[in-house]
């Protein structure tokens, strides 16, 4: 992973674990132990759905880069819809907390994508690559007459 990406990857990542363990934190002396592990797996499930898409964006920008805003716009719905899918999944489950699962789980999302933008947005990343054969003339293109 080139260095810009994973300075991305970290500067979204890290946010979202401290707004989990703010959850956690806050959820366990409200609602018990059962608060704090939803609001744990809620923050982990983010960061791992939100890093991955965050990898496969970057591997389709670099391979495919015709493809790569449809790619994006597709990603962040898929990864919206999956996290529904995951908060209808655990709604009943006894495992932990449901409430505290699903608004950590709308938090930390909320959290990731302000961090993730704010990463993107300071990051100094070239728009063009430049050529590796300094001094190089460039080759005509073209008619010449």
């Amino acid at each position: 992973m080139p260095s810009n990406d994973a300075r991305i990857l970290l500067q979204a990542a890290v946010p979202t674990a401290a707004a989990g363990v703010i959850a956690a934190v806050i959820s366990g002396p409200v609602v018990g132990s059962k608060g704090a592990i939803g609001a744990i797996v809620a923050a982990v499930i983010t960061i791992l759905f939100m890093g991955i898409g965050l990898y496969v964006l970057q591997r389709t920008a670099k391979s495919l880069p015709h493809l790569f805003q449809a790619m994006g716009l597709m990603l962040y719905a898929a990864q919206i819809l999956l996290l529904f899918i995951f908060l209808a999944a655990f709604k009943n489950t006894t495992l932990f907390h449901p409430r505290a699962f699903a608004f950590t789980l709308v938090g930390t999302t909320l959290v990731w994508i302000v961090a993730q933008t704010r990463a993107h947005m300071k990051a100094k990343i070239l728009y063009v690559e430049p050529d590796s054969s300094t001094g190089a003339k460039a080759e005509k293109s073209g008619h010449s007459s």
